[in-house]
């Protein structure tokens, strides 16, 4: 059973937004731009800054220490991967096709009982996941109450599917 702390965080806290350094910054920009569709709200010399919604920034590119760089080697520290939350399972069918017309492989899709999940990596070598949660009515639980989650295959034709639909 997970451990609590003794002074658990206030549930109202998120993280706001992720800095990647890249090699290069218009070899970068057009993943998160053109393919996921992020716009740009901000540049400054080595370094782009990009949002969803107008916001000042959820994203954010840059070359100061990496400018030219190489990707970690495996068997490294660092960061796994950004997760990018998308609000419906509609909008993430979208950025799978978004992913299918740019050519773009997936490393992996999975159904976690909690959420579906695709996993890929950026130009940089970057670990990205896009990501819905189901409703928290719908996250399997144990005979505890706890989240029991899981990783399946994730079924990209059914997800595709959403996009055959009617929005209302």
């Amino acid at each position: 059973m997970p451990q609590t702390p003794a002074q658990p965080i206030n549930p109202g806290v998120r993280i706001g937004h992720v800095h990647l350094k890249v090699a290069d910054l218009e070899r970068a920009l057009p993943f998160y731009r053109d393919v996921l569709g992020f716009e740009e709200t901000y540049r400054r010399p080595g370094a782009v800054f990009m949002s969803a919604g107008g916001y000042h920034h959820h994203i954010a590119l840059n070359t100061w220490e990496s400018r030219g760089g190489v990707p970690p080697a495996p068997g490294t520290t660092g960061l796994y991967h950004i997760a990018i939350l998308y609000p419906t399972r509609r909008l993430l069918a979208d950025a799978l096709r978004r992913l299918i017309e740019a050519g773009i492989q997936l490393d992996g899709a999975s159904d976690h009982g909690v959420s579906e999940a695709l996993y890929l990596r950026d130009f940089d070598d970057n670990g990205v996941e896009l990501y819905w949660d189901r409703p928290r009515e719908e996250w399997p639980r144990d005979e505890h109450g706890g989240i029991r989650m899981k990783t399946e295959p994730l079924n990209l034709r059914d997800l595709l599917s959403e996009l055959e639909t009617e929005v209302a």
